[in-house]
């Protein structure tokens, strides 16, 4: 299975619920960062984890992709003598990075475990077990973009024009979610804060496909919350549009930078700027949408 990286091109946080959570508006965009899990049968459940940042990665219960197994099993009914599953992850898509590494890589094991057991695809549990599991799964099962609501998990395609490139700066230091959020809420204060909406900007952006249009609409709530975490996220942030991106955003919770640049040389461009000066030590090149979780074919032998 391969399964994308996200950037949230836009993210309006509302106020926070009575259940810890906050409403959200959000257009997800998947990008050409990808993970891969390989799945083999096993006498237990378990995952191993290879690649960048990989000894970030939790193997124990808390594993995104090991509650995902759990869970379709518990509701399909697969009985405790039948083989169980080993999940190994290649990881590109950096850890705690705000791009959704560990929801992807929950989607993609969902969607494994549906092919495994021979379950033809039922699309409404694999819909509603993402839904259980966490607020970008069910994104990460479509990919393209798309607007998130509730806190997330509620995912409508977007009709939109333009494929877009992107250069991703990450951070060696990534971001806690919860962190950032209660970050928002100590910023906020007492303010009102009105419920999520997408903007009409960015709609009207993602529709005619017109990049200056889509670098000035890129906005997120929580980014304030991240810099203010993460100081020297302002610092990238102001490189990266002093040296020619149409637009920076911090994506999701942060603290990966995304730069929207005009195409691949815009790419290597503003990629050889940036570490360069020094402002970035690792930066990746993506473009999107790309599709969400799928199969890719094993290689030859």
């Amino acid at each position: 299975m391969r399964v994308p990286a996200k950037i949230n091109l836009e993210l309006v946080v509302g106020p926070r619920r009575p259940d810890g959570y906050h409403d959200l508006a959000t257009i997800f965009h998947a990008v050409s960062l990808y993970d891969e899990i390989t799945v083999t049968p096993a006498p237990d459940w378990a995952v191993t984890v290879s690649g960048a940042q990989s000894h970030l990665v939790p193997l124990d219960e808390s594993n995104l992709v090991l509650r995902a197994a759990r869970l379709y099993a518990d509701q399909v009914g697969v009985d405790e003598d039948e083989p169980h599953c080993h999940f190994h992850i290649t990881k590109e898509i950096p850890v705690a990075g705000g791009l959704a590494g560990g929801s992807a890589d929950a989607a993609a094991a969902l969607l494994a475990m549906d092919t495994f057991f021979g379950m033809n695809g039922d699309r409404d549990t694999i819909e509603f077990l993402a839904a259980e599991l966490g607020s970008d799964i069910n994104f990460a099962l479509v990919g393209g973009t798309a607007i998130g609501s509730g806190r997330g998990e509620q995912v409508a395609p977007v009709l939109g024009r333009g494929r877009y490139h992107w250069v991703l700066v990450p951070s060696e230091e990534g971001l806690s979610t919860p962190r950032v959020f209660a970050e928002l809420d100590r910023l906020r204060g007492e303010a009102p804060v009105p419920a999520p909406a997408p903007s009409p900007a960015m709609m009207q952006a993602l529709r005619s496909g017109d990049l200056d249009a889509l670098g000035g609409a890129l906005h997120n709530d929580l980014q304030e919350a991240a810099c203010s975490l993460q100081p020297r996220l302002r610092e990238v942030l102001a490189a990266g549009l002093e040296y020619g991106a149409k637009g920076g955003i911090v994506s999701g919770s942060g603290p990966t930078v995304a730069f929207l640049v005009d195409g691949p040389e815009g790419q290597l461009d503003l990629a050889v700027a940036l570490t360069a000066s020094g402002v970035a030590d690792d930066v990746r090149r993506a473009t999107g949408p790309v599709h969400g979780a799928h199969f890719v074919p094993a290689p030859r032998r």
